[in-house]
């Protein structure tokens, strides 16, 4: 296995029908090809516990306030972090996570409308004080997104939102970008997968 000097933490976000977990999966398929140690996981998840809450905030038969649905993610992400993700660092891996804090800022903050603050503090103190070294920001717009989920038949909680929630959320996104531009890199969706992973292959070797 190759060996890196310290561990690196990628995540993937972008609303939904953007493509990250096929992208996100994708890199892993090639990183581990290429002899690297990857840990892939998933935001809400990873574990027994975060993954019950997912099933629990996905779930479309089930009502959650915004406030509510704050905090499940964010206890969701303390248990990842201590279980999964600050081990796999410490053992020099790179951990590739489908979803992160970002996300949180994105759709309960500007999709929500709760207090960016108070999501910037939570967050904080859910992960650690943790920060992803590399974030991959798939930007798709929000009414071609809302299609290909639906397309997909996902049928999530979060999916059945309209589209102007999903609209507010890419703006929120996009204010992350514009504000850690060294560490969010922007990749815009319109070419095939193919030509997406390719891009996405670059800015990743430039920085392992």
């Amino acid at each position: 296995m190759k060996k890196i000097k310290e561990g690196i933490f990628i995540t993937f976000e972008g609303i939904d029908g953007c493509g990250k977990s096929t992208q996100s999966k994708l890199l892993c398929d090639y990183l581990i090809r290429n002899g690297y140690g990857v840990v892939y996981t998933r935001e809400p998840g990873g574990t027994k516990l975060a993954e019950s809450l997912r099933n629990m905030l996905l779930n479309p038969r089930n009502m959650i306030s915004p406030l509510a649905e704050l905090f499940l993610y964010e206890s969701s992400r303390s248990e990842h972090v201590r279980s999964i993700i600050l081990p796999a660092l410490k053992a020099k891996k790179i951990v590739v996570c489908d979803r992160f804090s970002d996300a949180t800022i994105a759709y309960q903050g500007y999709g929500r409308g709760l207090d960016l603050k108070m999501i910037g503090d939570l967050n904080r103190f859910s992960s650690a004080g943790l920060t992803p070294d590399l974030t991959i920001l798939l930007d798709i717009p929000a009414a071609e997104g809302l299609k290909r989920a639906k397309h997909l038949k996902q049928n999530d909680r979060m999916e059945k939102e309209n589209l102007s929630f999903y609209e507010s959320v890419r703006r929120g996104y996009l204010a992350l970008a514009e504000k850690f531009p060294k560490r969010i890199k922007l990749v815009k969706t319109s070419g095939t997968i193919e030509e997406t992973h390719s891009i996405i292959l670059g800015i990743v070797k430039r920085k392992i």
